[in-house]
């Protein structure tokens, strides 16, 4: 080897030349006109990532608008990456938000007319948030005891607290007529206003899960709150334009807030009927038994939900016993009607008994859905039994709890493959008991 070799191998020995490192894997998607290269670099600056980038778009303007808009207020993937009924439930929440935030601006400037001031449109947009948020530490005080409440019953709880912001609404839309009672009606109305945003946040989760589909809660959160925030702008806009013509006096706004005020309530009712809520409270859960015990089918959340009744939840459903939980063993159990119900159904975690055409079910602290479910199951059967002349309900309910455990473990089955979550039963603030008490 000569010097000129050793000087350009660094020595004696031949230096074997570098690998090259791997070249990054590119390929080309073309889908709907729109052609996107694709790379991934698995050694690269990109860690295993994959870059796209779009080399070709041949899609009309209006194709490139709307697929901007879906970007920002749909979750990614939708419709594919969400429930049954989020279209339906988007679009009402869109007309509920608008009307909303042009009453606002309404009553706010309503308020400050009674007070004797003359403001501007956009004066009373400004104020607005002053006394709205005055008001909510009130209602957060008043509504805390109620969040059970909401949990079991989130879609009933939402309309309540739209109905409640009309109110308020409607108070302070008042004012000017009885500028001398200011401060009483001024204060009723944002109580009622504070109290209808607790309750309005309180829900706002378990609303949004009944949507979610592939573990992007997040994702429709923002989505959620991104429509939400566009279309109160919108409303405010629209609000300071009534405010500046057709509703500047005490009398158009008199015509003009109830108007606005059944838009509200009507894009809220629907909204929350479009919701397909999949945990289970006392009415889904007595309607799913019911489907079961009359057709032997199992309907799903999106199926329940246009049946559910928003108005008056509790309602009893005949053809799943007539059940009514939550109440205290007390009323409804004496100490040795425990025990005698404990030998009918060993290792349960509820009890039954029928008083007064009604089937009083008692769960246990850590009662899940699948033991409502069970319990309720016995109560149909029973009734059922007792409609086909079998005897009276309390002498059937050793043979329906037979039945109930026969059919229970399809029934179950069947129960959380149509999407139903059945970890837990969500009875509000319903009494339950120990049974290591009665032991």
């Amino acid at each position: 080897m000569n010097i000129l070799e050793r000087i350009r191998g660094g020595g004696d020995k031949a230096v074997a030349a570098p690998e090259r490192p791997p070249q990054p894997e590119s390929w080309v998607e073309i889908s709907e006109s729109v052609s996107r290269l694709c790379s991934f670099d698995a050694a690269g600056t990109g860690h295993g990532r994959i870059s796209v980038k779009v080399i070709q778009d041949s899609r009309p303007i209006h194709d490139k608008v709307i697929d901007s808009f879906l970007n920002k207020f749909f979750p990614s993937g939708y419709p594919y990456s969400v429930n049954e009924g989020y279209l339906t439930y988007t679009r009402f929440r869109a007309l509920q938000h608008f009307s909303s935030a042009m009453l606002h601006v309404l009553s706010t400037q309503s308020l400050l007319i009674a007070a004797g001031l003359r403001p501007t449109p956009a004066q009373a947009t400004a104020v607005s948030w002053i006394l709205k948020d005055g008001m909510q530490h009130a209602g957060k005080l008043i509504c805390s005891s109620m969040g059970a409440r909401m949990d079991s019953e989130p879609k009933s709880w939402r309309i309540l607290a739209d109905v409640l912001y009309d109110l308020g609404t409607a108070l302070e839309f008042v004012s000017p007529l009885c500028p001398q009672l200011f401060l009483e009606v001024a204060g009723l109305g944002n109580f009622a206003k504070g109290m209808a945003v607790v309750a309005a946040r309180a829900t706002r989760l378990p609303i949004y899960s009944s949507f979610a589909k592939e573990g992007n809660l997040s994702d429709l959160f923002a989505k959620g709150e991104a429509i939400s925030t566009l279309f109160n702008v919108m409303g405010i806009g629209a609000g300071i334009g009534l405010a500046s013509t057709v509703c500047s006096t005490t009398q158009g706004k008199l015509i003009a807030g109830p108007l606005l005020s059944a838009v509200h309530i009507y894009g809220v009712v629907q909204e929350m009927r479009a919701t397909p809520v999949n945990t289970l409270n006392p009415q889904r859960t007595a309607m799913i038994v019911a489907d079961f015990v009359k057709s032997g089918k199992v309907s799903s959340p999106a199926e329940l939900r246009y049946r559910e009744d928003l108005l008056f939840p509790n309602r009893l459903i005949e053809e799943a016993g007539s059940v009514k939980i939550g109440q205290p063993l007390r009323r409804v159990l004496t100490p040795r009607l425990v025990e005698e119900l404990r030998a009918t159904f060993p290792n349960e975690k509820f009890l039954l008994n029928q008083k007064s055409n009604k089937t009083y079910m008692v769960l246990e602290q850590s009662a899940s859905g699948e033991d409502a479910l069970r319990g309720w199951l016995v109560a149909a059967f029973a009734s059922e039994m007792e409609r086909s002349g079998m005897g009276s309900r309390d002498a059937l309910l050793s043979e329906a709890f037979e039945k109930m455990d026969r059919v229970f473990p399809t029934f179950v089955s069947e129960v959380k493959s149509r999407g139903w979550y059945t970890d837990q039963f969500l009875d509000g603030n319903g009494s339950r008991i120990a049974f290591t008490k009665f032991q």
